[in-house]
């Protein structure tokens, strides 16, 4: 990348080779071979704006009507006529859903914050759903093999899929390696 300096001499053959009516990529091309640099077509147009050699691109200003002319828009835009545009997005249709049926379980959570908590504690979280509110946990003892008392366990898991996986229970027999 080539430094945000641009010497003198750089600048008098950028100027140069843009009146000429050379593109940006160019005007940096010729300006690489000739001095060694590694000038892109982005530095050279920066360069040039800079400068202030950019030629500001023409405004366009709205055309002038005649009288005549307003007339027969006006006409046009009378209230009878009027028919909203196409592409107007139309508001989304929202259909009723079936409510789904919640469930719950009757615990009296303990109300522990998390570092309150023991080894063997449920960890099923309460509150937090308003901004500020302390997250406080169940803190019942829990389900072996389950982060979560039996109640919140069952509460957890979807009722229509199978049983929870068995873990074998086949012995383990340390080998001694030589």
């Amino acid at each position: 990348m080539e430094p945000a300096y641009w010497p003198p001499s750089h600048c008098e053959a950028l100027k140069e080779y843009v009146t000429k009516g050379m593109s940006y990529a160019d005007a940096a091309n010729a300006l690489n071979a000739r001095f060694g640099t590694a000038y892109s077509r982005n530095a050279a147009l920066g360069r040039v704006r800079r400068m202030c050699l950019a030629e500001p691109e023409p405004s366009k200003s709205p055309p002038i009507l005649s009288e005549a002319q307003l007339q027969r828009l006006r006409e046009r835009r009378t209230a009878d006529d009027f028919r909203p545009l196409e592409f107007f997005r139309h508001p989304p249709v929202f259909e009723r859903v079936e409510q789904v049926e919640l469930r719950c379980v009757e615990v009296d959570p303990r109300h522990l914050r998390l570092v309150e908590l023991e080894r063997g504690d449920c960890r099923f979280p309460y509150g937090g759903d308003v901004d500020g509110e302390a997250i406080t946990f169940c803190g019942h003892p829990r389900r072996r093999g389950s982060s979560y008392c039996t109640a919140h366990f069952h509460l957890t898991r979807n009722p229509d899929l199978a049983g929870e996986r068995t873990v074998s229970a086949a012995p383990l027999r340390l080998v001694d390696a030589v």
